[in-house]
């Protein structure tokens, strides 16, 4: 049995990810009324999006070695998610709200999990268009243009959780497109390896058929459950 290359990373308290939304906590920064403002903002330009597409490109940096994969990504509100890989190969990862779904057709194998048990990197995302809240997280945000390239009136955030050792990152940052997008994601881990997210093509409210959150095994698929 083939593991993902990023299971290793321990992700269940990153409930973050885009769940972003106002943190009040720690630091001159995380107290700045213009902050907090900011992190309203955001959390309330998600409260009416019911579905979202964008294309996206996920991007793992450890040591000298660098793996890149592309495709394009759904997500609707009840923790759905379906992720289309396409490059450098094809696979679907898809989220139905309590069970994930890996699927490689290459060598016809879907292996299943629950999501409560699952420490994939992919998984937080699904809080997207559920729950936007940062306070649960992280202890400190602040703002970080000057920590990467931002397009002209968007914003950089960096967010540092609250138990870094339990939780096996450092840090967390954000690009915040103008219109309260969020761009770009870049992890920081503890062993220094990084996991960056690019989306672009963002698009709100596309007609979605509940059942393209669904997905059955095809003929002769070896099925996989971990427990």
């Amino acid at each position: 049995m083939k593991i993902s290359w990023w299971a290793g990373h321990r992700w269940r308290c990153w409930a973050l990810v885009l769940s972003v939304a106002a943190l009040r906590a720690g630091g001159a920064d995380s107290a700045s009324p213009a902050l907090d403002d900011y992190v309203k903002k955001l959390e309330a330009s998600y409260r009416n999006v019911k579905t979202l597409r964008a294309e996206f490109t996920q991007t793992h940096k450890w040591g000298n070695r660098t793996r890149i994969e592309s495709g394009t990504v759904y997500f609707g509100r009840g923790g759905l998610m379906r992720w289309d890989y396409g490059d450098p190969s094809t696979k679907l990862f898809l989220a139905t709200g309590k069970d994930l779904i890996l699927y490689v057709p290459a060598e016809n194998q879907v292996t299943r999990s629950k999501v409560k048990a699952s420490e994939d990197v992919r998984v937080p995302f699904r809080l997207l268009l559920s729950r936007l809240n940062l306070r649960r997280v992280f202890s400190r945000i602040e703002f970080a243009d000057g920590a990467t390239e931002v397009q002209p009136g968007g914003r950089a955030l960096r967010a540092f959780p609250k138990n870094a050792e339990e939780v096996g990152y450092l840090e967390v940052l954000m690009e915040i497109a103008p219109a309260f997008d969020i761009r770009r994601l870049v992890i920081t881990y503890a062993d220094r390896s990084r996991m960056e997210f690019l989306f672009d093509e963002i698009l709100h409210n596309v007609a979605l058929n509940p059942s393209f959150f669904h997905f059955t095994p095809p003929p002769g698929a070896q099925i996989i459950d971990q427990k």
